[in-house]
Protein backbone atom coordinates (compact mmCIF):
# COMPACT_ATOMS: atom_id res chain seq x y z
CA UNK A 1 0.00 0.00 0.00
CA UNK A 2 1.51 2.76 -0.82
CA UNK A 3 -0.03 6.63 0.25
CA UNK A 4 0.26 9.72 -1.76
CA UNK A 5 -0.72 13.14 -1.41
CA UNK A 6 -3.24 14.16 -4.23
CA UNK A 7 -2.66 18.24 -3.81
CA UNK A 8 1.19 17.67 -3.96
CA UNK A 9 1.53 15.01 -6.59
CA UNK A 10 -0.65 16.85 -9.00
CA UNK A 11 0.72 14.66 -12.34
CA UNK A 12 -0.66 11.93 -10.41
CA UNK A 13 -3.90 13.08 -9.52
CA UNK A 14 -4.20 13.81 -13.19
CA UNK A 15 -3.46 10.79 -14.71
CA UNK A 16 -6.04 8.76 -12.24
CA UNK A 17 -8.48 11.52 -12.47
CA UNK A 18 -8.69 11.88 -8.96
CA UNK A 19 -11.78 13.96 -8.34
CA UNK A 20 -12.37 12.71 -4.32
CA UNK A 21 -10.38 12.06 -1.46
CA UNK A 22 -9.54 9.63 -0.53
CA UNK A 23 -9.56 7.47 -3.64
CA UNK A 24 -8.15 4.21 -3.87
CA UNK A 25 -6.27 2.81 -7.00
CA UNK A 26 -6.26 -1.06 -7.32
CA UNK A 27 -2.67 -1.28 -9.51
CA UNK A 28 -1.53 -5.31 -10.88
CA UNK A 29 1.75 -5.06 -12.74
CA UNK A 30 1.83 -1.26 -13.53
CA UNK A 31 -2.15 -1.50 -14.90
CA UNK A 32 -4.97 -0.12 -13.10
CA UNK A 33 -7.39 -3.15 -12.03
CA UNK A 34 -10.08 -1.48 -9.97
CA UNK A 35 -10.69 2.17 -8.09
CA UNK A 36 -12.84 3.40 -5.01
CA UNK A 37 -13.61 6.73 -5.05
CA UNK A 38 -14.52 8.64 -1.45
CA UNK A 39 -15.04 6.80 1.61
CA UNK A 40 -17.55 3.71 1.99
CA UNK A 41 -15.59 1.24 4.35
CA UNK A 42 -17.78 -2.06 2.99
CA UNK A 43 -17.18 -2.21 -0.19
CA UNK A 44 -13.05 -1.16 0.05
CA UNK A 45 -12.87 -4.19 2.43
CA UNK A 46 -15.16 -6.11 -0.24
CA UNK A 47 -12.93 -4.83 -2.87
CA UNK A 48 -9.48 -5.17 -0.88
CA UNK A 49 -10.34 -9.35 -0.10
CA UNK A 50 -11.52 -9.55 -3.53
CA UNK A 51 -8.52 -8.90 -5.33
CA UNK A 52 -6.06 -10.14 -2.12
CA UNK A 53 -7.95 -13.55 -2.72
CA UNK A 54 -7.49 -13.32 -6.33
CA UNK A 55 -3.49 -12.72 -6.22
CA UNK A 56 -3.21 -15.55 -3.54
CA UNK A 57 -4.69 -17.85 -5.54
CA UNK A 58 -2.88 -17.27 -8.97
CA UNK A 59 0.10 -17.73 -6.80
CA UNK A 60 -0.99 -20.93 -4.94
CA UNK A 61 -1.83 -22.26 -8.52
CA UNK A 62 1.64 -20.95 -10.11
CA UNK A 63 3.19 -22.33 -6.52
CA UNK A 64 1.59 -25.77 -6.81
CA UNK A 65 2.47 -26.32 -10.34
CA UNK A 66 5.78 -25.65 -9.88
CA UNK A 67 5.88 -27.91 -7.00
CA UNK A 68 4.22 -30.90 -8.92
CA UNK A 69 6.30 -30.61 -11.80
CA UNK A 70 9.33 -30.57 -9.66
CA UNK A 71 8.09 -33.57 -8.02
CA UNK A 72 7.97 -35.16 -11.01
CA UNK A 73 11.09 -34.52 -12.40
CA UNK A 74 12.41 -36.57 -9.38
CA UNK A 75 10.07 -39.56 -9.46
CA UNK A 76 10.92 -39.63 -13.25
CA UNK A 77 14.56 -39.46 -12.06
CA UNK A 78 14.44 -41.97 -9.27
CA UNK A 79 15.90 -45.00 -11.04
CA UNK A 80 17.60 -45.67 -14.20
CA UNK A 81 14.25 -47.39 -16.19
CA UNK A 82 11.14 -45.77 -14.49
CA UNK A 83 7.42 -47.01 -15.30
CA UNK A 84 4.73 -45.42 -14.14
CA UNK A 85 1.95 -47.63 -14.58
CA UNK A 86 -1.48 -49.20 -12.76
CA UNK A 87 -0.93 -51.47 -10.35
CA UNK A 88 2.56 -52.50 -9.20
CA UNK A 89 4.58 -55.56 -11.15
CA UNK A 90 3.11 -58.36 -8.96
CA UNK A 91 -0.54 -57.00 -9.61
CA UNK A 92 -1.23 -54.82 -12.34
CA UNK A 93 -4.19 -53.01 -12.36
CA UNK A 94 -4.97 -53.11 -16.20
CA UNK A 95 -4.37 -54.89 -19.51
CA UNK A 96 -1.98 -52.80 -20.73
CA UNK A 97 0.04 -52.58 -17.60
CA UNK A 98 0.39 -56.07 -17.68
CA UNK A 99 1.71 -56.51 -21.00
CA UNK A 100 4.39 -53.81 -20.60
CA UNK A 101 5.63 -55.44 -17.20
CA UNK A 102 5.51 -58.99 -19.15
CA UNK A 103 7.35 -57.14 -21.68
CA UNK A 104 10.19 -55.84 -20.02
CA UNK A 105 10.36 -58.72 -17.54
CA UNK A 106 10.57 -60.83 -20.87
CA UNK A 107 13.63 -58.72 -22.29
CA UNK A 108 15.39 -58.75 -18.79
CA UNK A 109 14.98 -55.37 -18.51
CA UNK A 110 15.78 -53.88 -14.70
CA UNK A 111 13.02 -51.42 -13.61
CA UNK A 112 11.12 -49.39 -11.15
CA UNK A 113 7.57 -48.51 -10.86
CA UNK A 114 5.36 -45.94 -9.55
CA UNK A 115 1.58 -46.94 -9.26
CA UNK A 116 -0.39 -43.83 -10.61
CA UNK A 117 -3.78 -45.20 -9.16
CA UNK A 118 -2.38 -44.25 -5.77
CA UNK A 119 -1.37 -40.32 -6.27
CA UNK A 120 -3.89 -38.52 -8.58
CA UNK A 121 -1.82 -35.64 -9.00
CA UNK A 122 0.48 -37.31 -10.39
CA UNK A 123 -1.81 -39.24 -12.66
CA UNK A 124 -3.72 -36.05 -14.10
CA UNK A 125 0.19 -33.71 -13.65
CA UNK A 126 2.51 -36.39 -15.84
CA UNK A 127 0.00 -36.45 -18.74
CA UNK A 128 0.95 -32.58 -19.22
CA UNK A 129 4.08 -32.63 -17.90
CA UNK A 130 5.10 -35.64 -20.22
CA UNK A 131 2.69 -34.42 -23.21
CA UNK A 132 1.52 -38.05 -23.37
CA UNK A 133 -2.24 -38.74 -22.60
CA UNK A 134 -2.25 -42.15 -21.42
CA UNK A 135 -0.74 -44.87 -19.35
CA UNK A 136 1.59 -47.13 -18.68
CA UNK A 137 4.80 -44.66 -19.43
CA UNK A 138 8.08 -45.83 -19.85
CA UNK A 139 11.24 -43.40 -19.11
CA UNK A 140 14.96 -43.92 -19.19
CA UNK A 141 17.65 -42.30 -17.97
CA UNK A 142 14.84 -39.61 -17.12
CA UNK A 143 13.76 -39.38 -21.09
CA UNK A 144 10.20 -40.32 -22.10
CA UNK A 145 10.31 -43.47 -24.01
CA UNK A 146 6.53 -44.10 -24.88
CA UNK A 147 3.63 -46.42 -23.98
CA UNK A 148 2.84 -49.98 -24.57
CA UNK A 149 2.41 -49.59 -28.47
CA UNK A 150 6.25 -47.87 -29.02
CA UNK A 151 7.38 -50.54 -26.59
CA UNK A 152 6.44 -53.00 -28.48
CA UNK A 153 7.70 -51.21 -31.87
CA UNK A 154 11.30 -50.88 -30.35
CA UNK A 155 11.40 -54.84 -28.93
CA UNK A 156 10.43 -55.51 -32.55
CA UNK A 157 13.03 -53.27 -34.03
CA UNK A 158 15.84 -54.42 -31.52
CA UNK A 159 16.00 -50.62 -30.53
CA UNK A 160 14.89 -51.18 -26.86
CA UNK A 161 18.20 -52.42 -25.32
CA UNK A 162 20.02 -49.94 -26.95
CA UNK A 163 17.71 -46.95 -25.62
CA UNK A 164 18.09 -48.08 -22.04
CA UNK A 165 20.74 -47.99 -19.55
CA UNK A 166 23.68 -49.84 -19.33
CA UNK A 167 22.69 -52.51 -16.50
CA UNK A 168 23.51 -51.17 -12.82
CA UNK A 169 25.56 -53.62 -10.46
CA UNK A 170 23.06 -54.41 -8.36
CA UNK A 171 24.86 -54.53 -5.31
CA UNK A 172 26.28 -51.33 -6.06
CA UNK A 173 22.66 -49.90 -6.11
CA UNK A 174 20.98 -52.02 -3.08
CA UNK A 175 24.09 -49.92 -1.06
CA UNK A 176 23.15 -47.15 -2.15
CA UNK A 177 19.57 -47.41 -1.09
CA UNK A 178 20.04 -48.61 2.25
CA UNK A 179 21.95 -45.97 2.74
CA UNK A 180 19.74 -43.09 1.38
CA UNK A 181 19.37 -42.21 5.46
CA UNK A 182 20.41 -43.35 8.94
CA UNK A 183 17.42 -45.58 9.07
CA UNK A 184 15.93 -47.24 5.52
CA UNK A 185 13.00 -49.61 6.28
CA UNK A 186 12.37 -52.10 3.05
CA UNK A 187 8.48 -52.64 3.86
CA UNK A 188 5.17 -53.54 1.07
CA UNK A 189 3.54 -50.53 0.44
CA UNK A 190 4.43 -47.10 2.22
CA UNK A 191 4.11 -45.65 5.88
CA UNK A 192 0.21 -44.22 5.22
CA UNK A 193 -0.74 -47.38 3.03
CA UNK A 194 1.17 -50.29 4.07
CA UNK A 195 0.44 -53.44 1.92
CA UNK A 196 0.79 -56.18 4.57
CA UNK A 197 0.47 -56.68 8.34
CA UNK A 198 4.04 -57.23 9.04
CA UNK A 199 4.70 -53.93 7.27
CA UNK A 200 1.65 -52.20 9.19
CA UNK A 201 2.96 -53.20 12.74
CA UNK A 202 6.45 -52.31 12.07
CA UNK A 203 5.28 -48.84 10.78
CA UNK A 204 3.29 -48.42 13.87
CA UNK A 205 6.21 -49.69 16.27
CA UNK A 206 8.42 -46.71 14.56
CA UNK A 207 5.99 -44.63 15.14
CA UNK A 208 5.77 -44.64 18.69
CA UNK A 209 9.94 -44.38 18.77
CA UNK A 210 9.69 -41.56 17.09
CA UNK A 211 12.86 -41.82 15.35
CA UNK A 212 12.72 -40.58 11.79
CA UNK A 213 12.99 -42.71 8.55
CA UNK A 214 12.97 -43.30 4.70
CA UNK A 215 11.18 -46.29 3.02
CA UNK A 216 11.55 -48.40 0.28
CA UNK A 217 8.23 -50.14 -1.32
CA UNK A 218 9.66 -53.64 -2.63
CA UNK A 219 6.45 -53.97 -4.58
CA UNK A 220 7.50 -51.31 -6.65
CA UNK A 221 10.69 -52.91 -7.70
CA UNK A 222 11.18 -56.94 -8.44
CA UNK A 223 15.03 -56.81 -9.14
CA UNK A 224 15.23 -55.21 -5.55
CA UNK A 225 12.59 -57.41 -3.92
CA UNK A 226 14.69 -60.44 -4.66
CA UNK A 227 18.07 -59.19 -4.78
CA UNK A 228 17.77 -57.39 -1.06
CA UNK A 229 17.26 -61.31 0.27
CA UNK A 230 20.03 -62.53 -0.93
CA UNK A 231 22.17 -59.39 -0.16
CA UNK A 232 20.96 -59.55 3.34
CA UNK A 233 20.57 -63.58 3.63
CA UNK A 234 16.95 -62.43 4.99
CA UNK A 235 14.35 -63.73 3.44
CA UNK A 236 11.20 -61.86 4.60
CA UNK A 237 9.98 -58.60 4.73
CA UNK A 238 9.96 -55.83 6.45
CA UNK A 239 13.77 -55.16 7.18
CA UNK A 240 15.10 -52.66 8.64
CA UNK A 241 18.63 -51.15 8.45
CA UNK A 242 20.55 -48.26 10.48
CA UNK A 243 23.49 -47.11 9.12
CA UNK A 244 23.60 -49.13 6.34
CA UNK A 245 23.40 -52.51 8.83
CA UNK A 246 20.48 -54.57 8.69
CA UNK A 247 18.95 -54.69 12.14
CA UNK A 248 16.11 -57.45 11.44
CA UNK A 249 12.84 -57.85 10.77
CA UNK A 250 9.78 -57.52 12.88
CA UNK A 251 10.32 -60.20 15.34
CA UNK A 252 13.81 -58.49 16.20
CA UNK A 253 11.94 -55.30 16.23
CA UNK A 254 9.35 -56.20 18.37
CA UNK A 255 11.90 -57.94 20.78
CA UNK A 256 14.67 -55.11 21.15
CA UNK A 257 10.89 -52.81 21.44
CA UNK A 258 10.36 -54.62 24.45
CA UNK A 259 13.58 -54.91 25.72
CA UNK A 260 14.31 -51.30 25.14
CA UNK A 261 17.28 -51.44 23.15
CA UNK A 262 15.15 -50.58 19.75
CA UNK A 263 15.39 -46.62 20.53
CA UNK A 264 19.03 -46.31 21.45
CA UNK A 265 19.93 -48.33 18.23
CA UNK A 266 17.83 -46.23 15.82
CA UNK A 267 19.26 -43.14 17.53
CA UNK A 268 23.09 -44.13 17.77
Amino acid sequence: VITVDAESLAEVSFKYEIVAAPTVIFLKAGKQIDRLDGVNAAELTAKVTKHSNTVIGELSQTNAKQDLNERLKRLINSAPVMLFMKGDPATPRCGFSRQITQILNEQGVKYSTFDILKDDDVRQGLKAFSNWPTYPQLYSNGELLGGLDIVKEMVESGELKEALPSVEDLNKRLKGIINQSPVVLFMKGSPSAPRCGFSKTTVEILAEVGVPYTTFDILSDEEVRQGLKAYSNWPTYPQLYVKGELLGGLDIIKEMKESGELESALKE
